[in-house]
C-alpha cells in the first residue's frame, strides 16, 4: 500500500466562473458604496420563477458562506451561491443604461431559452470539460 505525498508545487489558478465588465464593475461598485450598511459584496444566484423557468438573483454579501464560489474581478467581490456556480460558468455579467434602461445583463453560454421581457431565463448546467 502507498501513500500519497503532498507536492509543494504550486496549483495553477483555476478559471473565474463569472467575469464583470467594466461597467458592471463600476455599477456593483457605486451599489455597495451607496449601502446603508457596509457589505462584503454582491452575492448572484439563480431560482426557480418566471415564464421561462429561471431567474438569476441579487443581493449583497455579509459574510462568505462555507461553500460560496468567490470571484474578485475588477477590484469587486462576487460570491456565487454553491447551486448556481454551474449555471454560471463562463457567464460574462455586464451592465446596460439605454434610454428606457439600465439594467445587468448575463452574457450565459448555459442559457438556452429566454421570456419576451427577458426577466426569465432557461439555463443548463456547463458541461464537464
Amino acid at each position: 500500500m502507498t501513500q500519497l505525498q503532498a507536492t509543494s508545487r504550486p496549483r495553477r489558478p483555476r478559471p473565474k466562473a463569472v467575469t464583470l465588465t467594466e461597467a458592471a464593475a463600476e455599477r456593483v461598485r457605486e451599489i455597495l458604496d451607496n449601502a446603508e450598511n457596509a457589505h462584503i459584496g454582491l452575492r448572484i444566484g439563480i431560482k426557480n420563477g418566471g415564464c421561462a423557468g429561471q431567474e438569476y438573483t441579487f443581493a449583497y454579501a455579509d459574510a462568505v458562506e462555507p461553500l460560496d464560489e468567490v470571484v474578485e474581478d475588477k477590484g469587486v467581490t462576487v460570491l456565487i451561491e454553491p447551486k448556481a456556480v454551474l449555471f454560471l460558468i463562463g457567464t460574462e455579467i455586464d451592465y446596460e443604461t439605454t434610454r428606457l434602461s439600465s439594467k445587468f445583463v448575463f452574457n450565459n453560454p448555459n442559457q438556452t431559452d429566454a421570456c419576451g421581457c427577458g426577466e426569465s431565463v432557461t439555463i443548463v448546467p456547463a458541461a464537464s470539460a
